[in-house]
């Protein structure tokens, strides 16, 4: 006779004092200062608490947290490749699933969390998380999105801004927006596709209460879940470290970005402000985006005016494709 696999079940917290005290990422690692994504897996930690695993593919938050034989996760932490992500917590997942129904394992299935960069989620990775998706396994896949491959260089990625700048974008007299493409809609991606996705949320390291609640929805759904978290990054964007979750709060007041659930099929929208700021309020701190002329910085606003009217969902946006603009 099988036994039935039982579920964690996460609180949802109302306010900071609620915030766990205790920390699954710890101190010693070897991050920027200000690093976003460092707090991005603090947040995550937290939230999932200690009967968790993790598991990181390929990307700075790999590399600098296992330097010198020594990482800095309280829980069990497993490093994967930046393609198969993915794959490798399906498997963790799919044979904790066979030793609980086998009476092997006696406790509760254990909270699967994949951390995996912009390249690891939405371009290397994105075919082993759509396969997870798609064969409905019992994980979270969070997406801590510093807008580059930070890893190697600063270079760009999908979730790279128009006109960013990167180290495989430089502004120039041929070029002289540097990045010409506009980012992909990460969340799109895994919602239109995956029947058994029921939920898929934004969240912003300058929210920490609402980040960590959507990473307990995430982790309490009978099946898969994606969070994208957005995670300012000091050195790839070039602004002072301090200013890390003040440049995260200009993201959603300038509508850069957008915190929103999708839950069975319905839209819940966070931090929508009254009257949004002009982006060039977002751009200005950042060098990334000192080379913007007016005429960048109007096709920009176009853009975000055009995602803001419906944020998450798919719509006629005012964007022609390199090929289309040459």
């Amino acid at each position: 006779m099988s036994t039935k696999v039982q579920h964690q079940e996460m609180e949802i917290i109302k306010n900071m004092r609620q915030i766990p005290v205790e920390d699954q990422y710890l101190p010693g690692h070897r991050t920027c200062a200000g690093c976003g994504p460092a707090l991005c897996y603090k947040l995550v930690g937290k939230a999932a608490g200690p009967d968790s695993i993790f598991l990181g593919p390929t990307g700075c938050m790999y590399v600098a947290n296992t330097s010198y034989l020594c990482t800095p996760f309280a829980m069990p932490w497993t490093h994967t490749q930046i393609t198969n992500g993915g794959a490798v917590a399906s498997g963790i997942e799919a044979a904790y699933q066979v030793l609980i129904r086998k009476g092997k394992y006696k406790g509760k299935l254990p909270n699967i969390v994949v951390m995996a960069g912009d390249g690891g989620a939405i371009d290397i990775g994105i075919q082993a998380a759509s396969g997870l998706m798609y064969r409905g396994h019992d994980v979270l896949f969070v997406m801590y999105d510093n807008e580059s491959y930070a890893n190697t260089g600063i270079q760009t990625s999908p979730m790279t801004p128009f006109a960013g700048k990167t180290t495989f974008t430089p502004p120039g007299k041929a070029i002289p927006e540097g990045k010409k493409t506009f980012p992909k809609d990460a969340a799109q991606c895994f919602i239109g596709g995956h029947p058994a996705l029921k939920y898929v949320a934004t969240a912003s390291v300058g929210y920490p209460v609402d980040l960590i609640n959507k990473v307990r929805k995430g982790l309490n759904q009978k099946g898969p879940a994606f969070v994208h978290i957005h995670s300012p990054c000091p050195k790839g964007w070039i602004f002072d470290a301090k200013q890390t979750i003040r440049v995260a709060k200009d993201a959603v007041e300038c509508g850069m970005w957008v915190n929103y659930e999708w839950e069975n099929g319905e839209y819940k929208y966070q931090h929508i402000p009254k009257t949004y700021k002009p982006v060039k309020e977002f751009l200005k701190g950042q060098e990334r985006f000192s080379h913007m002329d007016e005429e960048m910085i109007t096709k920009m606003q176009a853009f975000i005016t055009a995602k803001i009217k419906t944020p998450g969902k798919p719509i006629e946006l005012p964007v022609l494709g390199p090929r289309e603009e040459a």
